[in-house]
């Protein structure tokens, strides 16, 4: 009988291509399963009802800002810019636009995935490819995203391609894909910090132009307009105590003391500030380091610190959890994985057996693992500065040194004695020297550089 090589390959396969067959049928059928059957049935939480009421009121010119906004059921509270810009969705019954929504988050998301990979030098043929993409939709954020039909996809889609257009060195396009979601809703703004602070203005001609275009000739086409000011406005500056896992919204759902919130507010938001510090001081220079890691610490500390914060708004880190595969990347470090798990885990923590522990470790885990992050990122950062001012090295930077030959498995042949000086001075030249590109194996068809200190983008 015939061998086909589907079932009986030539050769034997490579550990590489045994993940990749082993990962790319879990990952596709994870997809799958997210969008065709949980995403599809949906769940009590309907983020996209209020959001399709809007555009079928805003093509019936009908009021759209007068909603109860007492209750606790979503509610619609993007501005006229926002209205305009997903004003096409009311267009369609409600189950297709439905369906076409979660259908565009999940290509936004897979996109998204696809320029990370090329950001860090792999490829669709890579096995990080299928890795990453079970990754993604295996998490709560991914998962409650499309079962809750929200647009979080494709405001990480535009953070991804804020990032990759910024390192590519297109600045004004930057400001594209920031302005369109600020028009909808401001979550991405706290990263426009980091071309800030390295005095790039051309992001924001576009990120503050749009939603100005925008919300001005979406204004006279609204019947209610001026009811966003004086009615949901007012709404998004307070802090809500349910469905809320920012510090403030924790505090008042377990009734801490206000004092108290804010003293661990004001202590994580100095770590942020230490954080952002070392990042721009050694590292602002590596553009791709630099916006990864800041996005990461600054949406996360936007979701810990500020008035409203839900767990699925964590997608939003994927650029710096994606670092890992950088030698000097800050989460490499158990305690950003404990971290992850705690934000980004679809786990239940629900018990009937203990009802109130259950409870709390599930109301409570986003933020334990918000804070957690931001924290490692600090200690990883501040740790790492004093280290190399220790070892007289700041100049060269923080990253950590490369391993030592004596510390591998590599046999090395012997040579004429060295003195601590000797080796203190090969250490700072080899930190100088060694490149902090990926080092996660690539796939047979060589995607994946194992090395590369300038990591080339893709195209």
């Amino acid at each position: 009988m015939p061998s086909t090589d589907l079932l009986l390959p030539r050769t034997a396969w490579t550990r590489a291509a045994a993940i990749k067959a082993a990962m790319w049928p879990i990952a596709v059928f994870t997809v799958l399963h997210r969008v065709l059957s949980l995403a599809v049935q949906g769940a009590h939480t309907d983020d996209f009802n209020p959001v399709y009421d809007a555009a079928w009121r805003f093509w019936q010119n009908l009021p759209i800002y007068g909603g109860d906004l007492d209750t606790v059921t979503p509610h619609y509270l993007y501005p006229p810019g926002g209205t305009l810009l997903l004003s096409p969705l009311g267009l369609v019954n409600y189950e297709w636009s439905r369906w076409l929504f979660i259908a565009a988050n999940a290509v936004a998301i897979i996109i998204a995935g696809y320029l990370l990979l090329r950001l860090f030098g792999y490829g669709i043929r890579s096995v990080a490819a299928p890795v990453l993409l079970f990754a993604m939709f295996f998490t709560e954020t991914v998962s409650n995203t499309l079962v809750f039909s929200n647009v979080n996809g494709i405001v990480l889609l535009c953070e991804v391609l804020f990032i990759t257009l910024m390192v590519r060195g297109h600045h004004l396009w930057a400001g594209v894909p920031i302005g369109l979601t600020i028009a909808i809703k401001p979550v991405l703004a706290p990263i426009l910090l980091l071309p800030l602070l390295k005095k790039q203005w051309r992001p924001f001609v576009a990120a503050i132009g749009i939603p100005l275009i925008l919300n001005a000739a979406a204004w006279p086409l609204i019947t209610d307009s001026a009811e966003f000011i004086k009615h949901t406005l007012p709404y998004l500056t307070e802090a809500r105590d349910y469905f809320n896992s920012a510090l403030v919204g924790a505090g008042a759902y377990f009734g801490v003391a206000e004092p108290l919130v804010w003293v661990v507010r004001i202590l994580l938001g100095l770590t942020v500030l230490g954080s952002l510090y070392l990042l721009f001081r050694f590292h602002r220079s590596d553009e791709l380091y630099y916006l990864c890691t800041g996005s990461g610490v600054l949406l996360t500390a936007s979701f810990l610190l500020g008035s409203l914060g839900q767990q699925y708004y964590s997608m939003l880190v994927f650029p710096l959890m994606m670092t890992v595969v950088l030698r000097n990347s800050v989460v490499r470090t158990w305690p950003a994985w404990v971290a992850a798990y705690l934000f980004l885990s679809f786990d239940s923590w629900y018990s009937s057996r203990f009802i109130m522990t259950g409870k709390t470790i599930e109301s409570l885990r986003a933020t334990f693992g918000w804070a957690l992050l931001l924290v490692v990122v600090f200690t990883v950062l501040l740790n790492r500065y004093l280290t190399a001012r220790a070892q007289g090295r700041l100049d060269g930077g923080i990253d950590p040194l490369p391993p030592r030959a004596a510390d591998t498995d590599t046999a090395v042949a012997p040579g004429p004695a060295r003195t601590d000086s000797d080796r203190r001075d090969g250490r700072a030249d080899a930190a100088r020297a060694a490149d902090r590109g990926p080092d996660i194996p690539g796939a047979d068809s060589g995607d994946g550089p194992a090395g590369a200190q300038s990591i080339t983008v893709g195209t």
